[in-house]
């Protein structure tokens, strides 16, 4: 049965497939999503990893929840079924640089 795996803090240069090849060390990978925004379609830093095996989640949540990748450190849990999960509501969404609303530079340069 097919677990999903919620990884927040992940970096904005990550790919999907990066991510795949991450989590297929601990098991099948099932699929993979990287979350975009949807008015500039920029990550957003967190993602979810479908495992194909519950042994595979378990060995990836506790390798990597924690673990530091680019520079940021993950964290990794089972994703709570989608009626539980408290996500920003479009409101408190910070604007993508070029949309209406104000934006600040806040970091220029590489990760």
């Amino acid at each position: 049965m097919n677990t999903k795996i919620y990884v927040e803090n992940i970096a904005p240069t990550t790919t999907e497939n990066e991510l795949k090849a991450l989590f297929s060390i601990y098991g099948n990978v099932a699929e993979v999503n990287i979350v975009l925004d949807r008015t500039c379609q920029k990550p957003w830093g967190v993602g979810f990893v479908t495992m194909v095996t519950p042994e595979g989640t378990r060995a990836a949540i506790h390798a990597l929840h924690g673990r530091q990748i680019a520079e940021h450190r993950l964290t990794v849990t089972e994703a709570a079924p989608k009626q539980e999960r408290n996500g920003l509501s479009s409101q408190h969404r910070k604007p993508c640089q070029g949309s209406t609303g104000s934006t600040k530079t806040l970091f220029k340069g590489a990760l």
